[in-house]
């Protein structure tokens, strides 16, 4: 099998860009976006928000268990395997630990640049408010949690002011 990698973070952090380049620098790579596998549901998809549903865990549940078998079968098949997923302080993503080979990366610029990102990226749209409380509250649960995550072997990068290509630089480095 070859590696696995496991993009996490907050909203607005780059995660699926970075995802998306990291996945590049290999001959044979996938990037699987637990996002655009919630995105496949079309009717009755329930959404983050402040109050976390029994309905919204389960379909958290049912998106990572695809991306992990997809991500098996591809990496099986010699793909490198680059997932992204968010940040919930419910699971922690410890569906992730049955995969073999993961490298877990958490992109933890400071939320101050998270939020700007969302601004930039979102603007004055609907979703902006919603991402924003997004923001604040992962980056909640992370500030409570980042010293239990480095102690489990997670790569912490503070990307505040990296582009998206030292990032994969230096993730490429770290992780070679």
């Amino acid at each position: 099998m070859t590696h696995i990698y496991l993009l996490a973070g907050a909203p607005a952090v780059g995660k699926s860009t970075t995802a998306r380049v990291l996945a590049t620098r290999f001959e044979k790579s996938v990037h699987i976006s637990v996002d655009t596998i919630r995105e496949m549901v079309v009717s009755g998809l329930s959404l983050p928000g402040s109050n976390w549903s029994q309905e919204l865990i389960e379909q958290l549940a049912l998106a990572r268990e695809s991306a992990i078998k997809t991500a098996i079968t591809y990496s099986k098949a010699g793909f490198v395997v680059v997932l992204d997923d968010f940040w919930e302080p419910n699971s922690r993503l410890i569906e992730y630990d049955t995969l073999k080979n993961i490298h877990k990366i958490l992109l933890f610029p400071s939320q101050q640049a998270a939020e700007e990102r969302n601004q930039k990226r979102s603007g004055l749209a609907e979703g902006s408010t919603y991402i924003a409380e997004g923001i604040r509250s992962v980056y909640e649960s992370l500030n409570a949690s980042i010293n239990e995550l480095d102690q489990k072997g997670w790569i912490i990068m503070d990307t505040t002011d990296k582009t998206i290509e030292t990032t994969v630089d230096l993730l490429f480095s770290l992780t070679k």
